[in-house]
């Protein structure tokens, strides 16, 4: 009897073990991927995102310095989480209430444990502009300053008219710009006065700050982005074939990718110039000449390395590479985010115009002050 009541208990717990071995296989740990796609390639599919806040260029006091103190994070940390929720114009004025989209609306991440997203140049920043980037910078930044000079922020010599003069509105502030507009300039004439974000059009290629959700083919690979406020976009990375003909311009370009490994490494080119890549804010930007090259390598189930190296001669005197180390997210949490949703473009951009031809009659009218007189574009002296 007691040899049977062992024998049944020996039974009942290989049985277990073999239950929970077969669960074990069975079953994907929530919020992870297979580690290979049914193709045999290593699975990226999921909602990727980097948790932390790294700037894109080093601080040129930190040398070569990769990494942050702790000390110095908490100092970043505590600098920015403050930073605008309480930020006040004097009360009543258009400052004021240019103030009023701050960070009681926005969300902030942690301070990351490196010192700049930029890994090559070792000492974290971009290299030397192009004497033809310069040009083209210069350019942009005169005809700015030309439509805000009659500004108080010019008269204030603030940020936003660095370098620019004080004096009576330009002449020429009713001509057509001389290049294509991607910023927000001091002039609401039509979409092309406004940034591509005010257009519904400020997801760039490459993105360095929202999610993405990835999504094998046997061919290609999807690549759905949610960042800027509803500013996402799609992706195709196509597996095999060549690029189009140069001819051939698309607004992220046309990337084609190959498995080096456990690597995925994508060539995109064939930009549109309509659609550039600034990488820091009134800085050069790239267009048409760019290539970009894309290395996703997973690190765990959990993380994935990200590094991107880009390359126009047009703009730098050498390419540059960036890294980040994505982590997975959760796809339940995450599930209503399947299509990027921005206003902007359909109700904030014709509000912009309506405010401005209201502007434009009350002045006319001899009821309102010069709409070039008024900072429509930094906050520096009057809400957009």
């Amino acid at each position: 009897m007691r040899m049977t009541r062992r024998l049944l208990e020996s039974v009942g717990v290989v049985m277990v073990l073999a239950a929970v071995i077969v669960l074990l296989r069975l079953t994907t740990v929530a919020g992870q991927a297979p580690s290979t796609t049914a193709w045999g390639h290593p699975s990226l599919d999921g909602i990727w995102l980097d948790v932390y806040s790294t700037p894109l260029q080093r601080a040129p006091e930190l040398g070569d310095r990769e990494f942050a103190t702790a000390e110095e994070r908490a100092t970043q940390d505590q600098s920015r989480m403050g930073a605008g929720s309480q930020t006040r114009g004097p009360a009543g004025t258009p400052q004021d209430v240019s103030g009023a989209y701050n960070a009681v609306y926005t969300s902030v991440k942690p301070a990351g444990p490196r010192t700049s997203l930029i890994v090559d140049p070792p000492n974290g920043r971009l290299p030397a502009l192009t004497a033809e980037a310069k040009q083209k910078e210069d350019l942009q930044r005169e005809w700015r300053q030309t439509l805000m000079r009659n500004t108080p922020t010019c008269e204030q010599g603030a940020r936003g008219c660095e370098g620019g003069e004080y004096g009576p509105p330009s002449p020429s502030r009713f001509d057509t710009a001389p290049f294509y507009n991607t910023e927000r300039m001091n002039r609401h004439d039509g979409p092309e006065d406004q940034s591509l974000s005010d257009r519904c059009m400020g997801g760039r290629t490459p993105d360095f700050n929202g999610f993405r959700r990835i999504v094998h083919g046997e061919d290609s690979i999807a690549v759905g982005y949610d960042t800027g406020q509803g500013q996402g976009f799609q992706r195709v990375i196509n597996l095999s074939g060549n690029h189009p003909p140069s001819q051939v311009r698309l607004r992220h370009g046309d990337s084609r990718g190959h498995w080096e490994g456990q690597t995925l490494v994508v060539e995109t080119t064939n930009f549109s110039p309509k659609f550039t890549f600034r990488p820091v804010r009134r800085g050069a930007e790239s267009g048409a000449h760019r290539t970009l090259i894309e290395r996703y390598t997973p690190v765990d189930a959990e993380t994935l390395e990200y590094e991107i190296t880009i390359e126009d001669p047009t703009v730098w005197v050498a390419p540059w590479t960036a890294r980040q180390e994505l982590k997975r997210q959760s796809d339940q949490e995450n599930r209503i985010y399947y299509e990027p949703r921005c206003s902007d473009g359909n109700y904030g951009l014709s509000a912009m115009f309506i405010g401005a031809r209201m502007k434009e009659k009350a002045f006319s009218e001899g009821k309102g002050p010069d709409p070039f007189s008024l900072d429509s574009t930094t906050g520096g002296g009057g809400a957009r």
